[in-house]
């Protein structure tokens, strides 16, 4: 390189030596590589932004309003009324008060009816008998009016029985209990579907992923924004699904690879991903908001299938899980593709000295993580049911329940664990819990796995020290 003084002793570089390695620095690969990752990273963040933007008023329009009093609030108290054929019965006037409330709804012409009220708590709800059709009347030993409570959901069903001759019986124990792990069944396949990529991701990066509840909360707020749009909903499931792949490689190709690369260690990588899990969060009720809102066909009536009565929505929640959750086993099992990823997170040393491209298993994990998050998260909004900006960082403790109670990093363990988490936190109610309190359950699942078995049902015992 060529050197001159100038006249005040100051050594300085020629022109044509700054000129040429502007030209190099402009040459290099992995200068150009980042620069068009920043791009990318920003573009992708720009587009959500500008999506939201638009989607919210849109979004916000569409949102079910079946009475002029569910539209001022965000908890609701409602249900169909149909007769001992399954008819619907419209025209119906049912009355709630309460807490200094009192608001009034008319059944339509599917049965359905819901009264907006303004804060959670007891409310009485009353049916005006002399606004039934003739002929129909309430089943004999049917409560009108009756008291009812909140508890865990910003909406409340109340179904009213009609016939004549049919006496109300109290659900015994048996029936109350088989309902309970049905219910419990549907809710752990569902905390598996976020457990699994979280579990992933864990097993191949070594992170603890604290953002990966708003993975899980991205799902249903993208489906709620494309729905808003006008868009057919399964487009909308569809897009929020590949929204949420896209995310996760995004988190993944700007910040945690780069941070690998560093040799950052896993403790500031985690706090990392809490400080993300905050910004994230917080981003989605800016644009959000802090209101609950509804996902098209949230609201359905308990259906008797043989002993069990559940909701149609929780049982293609529990088949949808069931059938994804197995497409990814029979992958991680029976492809050269799932063998690597099992490798990878068995030692990725290892699987590096046997040609195995690391980087490009862990790029994918988590993308398949993304999705899978997404797609419980979509499931989770209609299981609760409701879209909220926190709803993710709400069951992001009963998922680590899962993961840590099947074994860290070992995927089909955190899917039996996500299920013994589910049937728990549902069963307890069985006995007496309040169902305030039935998520508390999972932590002590928690303490008692690390007081007694650390490495989890399908763990391995690693030596420390």
């Amino acid at each position: 390189m060529t050197v001159r003084t100038g006249r005040n002793g100051a050594a300085g570089i020629t022109p044509t030596v700054e000129v040429s390695i502007l030209r190099s620095t402009l040459r290099d690969p992995s200068i150009r590589r980042s620069k068009g990752l920043q791009r990318v990273v920003g573009a992708f963040f720009a587009s959500l932004i500008a999506v939201l933007l638009i989607a919210a008023p849109a979004a916000e329009a569409t949102t079910p309003s079946p009475s002029p009093s569910a539209t001022n609030f965000q908890n609701n108290i409602s249900g169909f009324l149909r007769d001992d054929a399954r008819a619907p019965i419209p025209g119906v006037k049912i009355k709630a008060s309460g807490n200094g409330f009192q608001g009034e709804a008319t059944s339509g012409a599917n049965g359905a009816w819901s009264i907006g009220v303004p804060v959670q708590g007891t409310y009485r709800v009353e049916l005006d008998t002399s606004t039934l059709p003739d002929g129909i009347k309430l089943a004999e030993g049917q409560d009108n009016p009756r008291d009812v409570t909140f508890s865990q959901t910003s909406n409340l069903s109340v179904i009213f029985a009609f016939g004549k001759g049919i006496v109300i019986q109290q659900q015994d124990f048996g029936q109350n209990l088989l309902n309970r792990l049905v219910a419990g069944l549907s809710f752990g396949l569902l905390l598996a579907l976020a457990a699994v990529g979280l579990s992933l991701i864990f097993g191949t990066t070594g992170l603890t992923n604290f953002a990966h509840g708003e993975m899980v909360t991205l799902g249903a707020v993208l489906v709620f924004m494309f729905n808003g749009m006008g868009l057919p909903f399964w487009l909308a499931i569809l897009l929020a699904l590949v929204g949420g792949g896209v995310f996760g490689y995004v988190q993944d190709a700007g910040l945690w690879r780069p941070l690998r690369k560093r040799g950052s260690g896993l403790v500031p990588m985690m706090i990392v991903s809490i400080g993300l899990a905050l910004a994230i969060r917080y981003v989605i009720q800016f644009f959000f908001g802090g209101a609950t809102q509804q996902l098209p066909g949230a609201q359905s009536a308990e259906i008797q299938i043989g002993p069990v009565s559940i909701t149609p929505n929780n049982l293609w929640s529990l088949i949808i899980s069931a059938v994804v959750i197995a497409l990814v086993g029979i992958v991680l099992l029976k492809t050269r593709l799932g063998k690597a990823t099992r490798a990878v997170a068995d030692n990725p040393a290892l699987a590096a000295a046997s040609g195995i491209d690391v980087d490009s298993v862990i790029r994918l994990v988590w993308i398949v993580g993304g999705v899978l998050a997404s797609l419980g998260g979509i499931l989770w909004a209609y299981y609760r049911p409701g879209v909220t900006f926190d709803m993710g960082s709400q069951i992001l403790l009963l998922i680590f329940a899962g993961v840590t109670l099947g074994g860290l990093g070992t995927v089909f363990g955190a899917l039996i664990g996500s299920i013994v988490v589910g049937v728990f936190v549902e069963l307890t109610t069985v006995f007496g819990l309040p169902a305030d309190l039935k998520y508390v359950g999972a932590l002590f699942i928690m303490i008692v796995v690390l007081l007694f078995r650390p490495q989890g049902i399908l763990g391995r015992r690693e030596r420390v020290g």
